[in-house]
């Protein structure tokens, strides 16, 4: 893999991912409310925000970065964005686009999976009402572990075998299987160490569930995941967030409204608001807090809009 970071958005069809890509990055990705609107994979450049040398050495006026760019003492880093084809249950058997889902999935160092809080979308993204997305969170890290996990197990007597005869170091021989996964042996010996395995290894020994419990920490590695808790604006939200953070306390998740981000910026470049992408703020040219020199060019709020 390159050293460029690239961030994968997935999760099932018509969660939001491609409105999601289109709001965090500079993508006009195709969106649709039918389910696998994305076929091939969609990219975009994002913006990570981090503090700038150039403010605490008082440069700020004569900065100008070769990549990315600098605003007010604010660095702007570029991080790669990908939004692949939605996954369903049954993918690494083969279903929906599921081998194009996993192979597009080696791409990426971080996962943001997009899941869809209003309840109006099924497991395979089709329209409904009433739906519990809280299962939607562990059937995606079980796909990703029966895709990983199958492959390994199907010549796992080869590979033990193999080690066995080589004398190989476990995280060598390991790392040889995941490299396909776009692994590297810092990730492998990361994941050995979090299971407490120390040399010799004694992979002939291991079984079916230790296997198992191999793939599952490396997931955990190679593919730590986000949860982005898509459509909060919507009536039966606020519950199905309540439900998935009581069932998963220690998950990382940030709730977004995509569309709303999509037409804050529209607004911004037809010139209808100030407003800095990610902000929890912005200004129109009747309040009060706005710029003087910003407000004169800001177009007056349209009744048809508000």
């Amino acid at each position: 893999m390159s050293h460029e970071i690239v961030i994968g958005c997935v999760g099932k069809p018509s969660a939001g991912k491609s409105s999601f890509l289109n709001a965090a990055t500079d993508a006009n990705a195709k969106v649709g409310n039918y389910p696998f609107t994305t076929i091939e994979p969609n990219y975009g450049i994002t913006l990570y925000p981090t503090p700038c040398p150039c403010a605490k050495y008082g440069k700020t006026e004569l900065c100008a970065p070769r990549y990315g760019r600098c605003k007010d003492g604010t660095r702007f880093i570029p991080v790669k964005m990908l939004d692949v084809a939605g996954l369903v249950p049954g993918a690494s058997e083969g279903k929906g686009l599921g081998n194009q889902f996993l192979d597009d999935l080696r791409q990426a160092h971080v996962l943001l999976h997009v899941v869809d809080v209003s309840g109006t979308t099924n497991e395979k993204g089709e329209e409904t009402v009433g739906y519990d997305p809280v299962n939607d969170v562990e059937w995606l890290r079980q796909e990703i572990h029966s895709w990983i996990f199958n492959n390994m197990w199907r010549k796992w007597s080869n590979i033990v075998r193999r080690h066995t005869a080589t004398k190989a170091v476990a995280a060598h021989t390991l790392q040889a299987q995941l490299s396909g996964y776009g692994t590297r042996l810092p990730q492998v010996m990361q994941a050995l160490d979090t299971m407490g395995v120390k040399e010799p290894a004694g992979m002939e020994t291991w079984d079916k569930a230790r296997v198992e419990e191999l793939v599952w920490v490396f997931i955990d590695v190679r593919f730590p995941t986000i949860l982005v808790l898509n459509k909060v604006d919507m009536p039966a939200s606020d519950q199905n967030i309540a439900r998935i953070c009581k069932r998963y306390p220690d998950a990382k998740m940030v709730p977004t409204s995509a569309l709303a981000e999509c037409f804050l910026r529209k607004m911004k470049a037809q010139e209808y608001i100030d407003y800095t992408e990610g902000s929890e703020y912005f200004y129109t040219k009747e309040d009060e807090d706005v710029d003087p020199q910003v407000a004169e060019r800001l177009k007056p709020p349209d009744d048809r809009i508000v």
